[in-house]
């Protein structure tokens, strides 16, 4: 059976790592066979490449030695799933964006520590949707202004006049995304209960 190229040189390698495994640990063949239960001239034959490697045996090898399977056979890594924030300081905020690439629609979250300066309001080009994971938020929108708590939300257009902060007592720490081209976010309703005798 044909292999692709990275699987076969994989396949290749494996007899090498088994070897130089052992050897590291200070293990004998004849100690190796005892505790895998496979044959000494089977495990001289696939450290040499003359057998080929196969899960039965390397299953056994990887327990005897305690290592992951994948450290046997020399699986490439897979890439680290976690995303790394990095937190930068704006106006005093620190903000940490959740979207990666460059879009109409970007996303942070942002802790706003407690402060007690009048509102700045501000006009630009775009839609903003907030929504407060803790602390109180004092939103001033236009002539309007608002305190929301923990679990509530704002959208608005952001050319109108607006300004966000603490309430002055504790820091806030809410998501803000914010569609530059004045995209507004699709909030999908929970669907309705099928009423009796439809």
């Amino acid at each position: 059976m044909d292999h692709p190229p990275a699987i076969a040189a994989a396949l290749a390698g494996v007899g090498l790592r088994l070897k130089r495994l052992r050897t590291q640990r200070g293990v004998t063949l004849t100690a190796l066979a005892e505790a895998t239960g496979i044959s000494k001239s089977t495990l001289s034959r696939l450290e040499s490449g003359q057998r080929r490697p196969s899960l039965e045996l390397l299953l056994p090898i990887a327990q005897a030695h305690q290592v992951p399977l994948d450290e046997l056979v020399g699986a490439p890594e897979v890439g680290d799933p976690r995303v790394r924030l990095v937190p930068r300081l704006a106006n005093g905020r620190t903000v940490l964006p959740l979207t990666r690439q460059a879009g109409s629609l970007q996303a942070w979250k942002v802790i706003i520590p407690v402060d007690q300066t009048e509102p700045d309001l501000r006009v630009h080009e775009g839609y903003e949707w907030l929504y407060v994971l803790s602390g109180r938020l004092r939103l001033v929108l236009a002539e309007h202004d608002f305190v929301l708590r923990p679990g509530e939300a704002a959208e608005f257009d952001t050319r109108l006049p607006h300004w966000f902060g603490s309430t002055g007592q504790h820091p806030v720490e809410i998501l803000s995304i914010l569609g530059r081209q004045g995209e507004r976010m699709h909030v999908r309703a929970k669907p309705r209960s099928p009423q009796a005798g439809n």
